[in-house]
Order: C-alpha cells, then structure tokens, then sequence
C-alpha cells in the first residue's frame, strides 16, 4: 500500500494546484451565503473524485492490472499516453495564456456564483473536478498505479481517499481558512483570488509539465521493466 500512496501523492498535488477551481471557491465565500456554498462546492470535488477514481480501479480490476506480480503492458502504455495528452495540454494552456499585460478572461459562469444554491454549487465541485481533463488524467492515472501494485480492494480504498484528500486541498484550504479566521481571511482570500486569476497560465503549464514527464518516465519504466 505503501507504493500505492506514494504513486497517487504527486498526482493528488496536481489536481489541488487547479487555480479556476480555488478562484471560484473563494468568490462564493464571499457572497452572502458561501458558508453554505462553500462547503457545498468542496463536498461536491470530493465526490466528483472519489467517484471517478473508483469506476476507473472497478474498470482496471476487470482488465487485469497485473500478471504474475508485474503491471500489466496496458496500464504502461496508459500511463505514456496520458503523460503525452498532459503535456499537450500544457502547451495548450500556455499558448492560449492572455498576451503582455492583459487581464485574464474568466468564465462567464463566475459572476453569477453568489446567487448560486448549495446544489449547484455541489454540481459544479463535482464538475470540475472529475470531467475537466487535466483532472481526470490525472485521476485516471492515480486509480491505474493503484491498481497495478495488486493490493487488496480496502487497501486500494485506502489509498485512493489519499489521493482524494490530497486534491481537495485545493479548493479546501480557503474553505478551513474562511471558516477558522472568519473576517480576518477575507483580505488573504482575496489576495490569492487576483494571484492565481492573473498567473492561471502559468502555474496550470508548469504543474501539467512536471506531471506529464513523470507520468511518461512511469509508463516507459513499466513497458521496459
């Protein structure tokens, strides 16, 4: 289990370090009912997470994620195509960045987040967490090394709510935050909310680079070993 969490660990830092996720939580706390949208929004990415990594260790269980104690070919040749789709996205996501000074376009959907329910705002945690891609590469890749280190169904349990906690921290540490310091967080959420809006760009390219490259080591490692 040990090799299990320590495979899912980096995967787990690259879906916390999703910065739209964390600007969206920190402007419904700041409406007039983020204590409950908040909260919402974070339950919502848990789940999106948990339910996603588990239909994909159910899918490798079936598949056969290893053969006489070695990963199975597939779940090499899984980890190489996913760290090239994680690296092209990170081109993508630099090129697209807004140009000189300019200020970032954020989605249309953000200002309208402070009239949102508690109910859509679990939708959207769920949303953005486990059907935006570079998440859900990454939790697929996290179930896949999982499944192929052949522990037992509670051990993988284990280590997947690792990954999960691990990729709510995130959009849960303005929640804590918001919560534990009351008014005195307001001024540091806000601060972070421009932070991360205006390097958006830059922090999704460096963070899908490190874990592409290290999703391509892992897959030509496991093809060739």
């Amino acid at each position: 289990m040990g090799e299990a969490i320590g495979a899912v660990l980096p995967l787990g830092v690259g879906v916390a370090l999703s910065p739209l996720p964390i600007v969206a939580v920190v402007l419904m706390l700041g409406s007039e009912r983020g204590r409950v949208t908040g909260p919402a929004f974070l339950v919502g990415w848990l789940l999106g997470l948990a339910v996603a990594g588990t239909v994909v260790l159910l899918v490798a269980a079936a598949a056969g994620p290893a053969d006489d104690g070695e990963p199975a070919t597939w779940v090499g040749w899984l980890k190489l195509v996913l760290g090239i789709l994680v690296l092209l996205l990170a081109v993508r996501t630099w090129t697209q960045r807004p140009c000189d000074d300019a200020e970032p376009d954020l989605p249309g959907w953000m200002t309208a987040l402070d009239s949102w329910s508690a109910g859509k705002s679990l939708g959207l945690g769920a949303l953005l967490s486990a059907v935006n891609p570079k998440n859900l590469m990454l939790t697929v890749a996290a179930a896949a090394a999982i499944a192929q280190t052949g522990i037992d169904a509670g051990e993988q349990a284990v280590a997947l709510a690792v990954f999960v906690l691990i990729g709510a921290l995130g959009p849960g540490l303005p929640v804590l935050l918001a919560f534990a310091l009351g008014e005195r967080a307001d001024r540091m959420l806000a601060d972070l909310k421009t932070w991360l809006a205006r390097h958006n760009a830059a922090v999704m390219t460096v963070v899908l680079l490190v874990i592409g490259a290290k999703l391509i080591g892992d897959g030509i490692a496991g093809l060739s070993g």
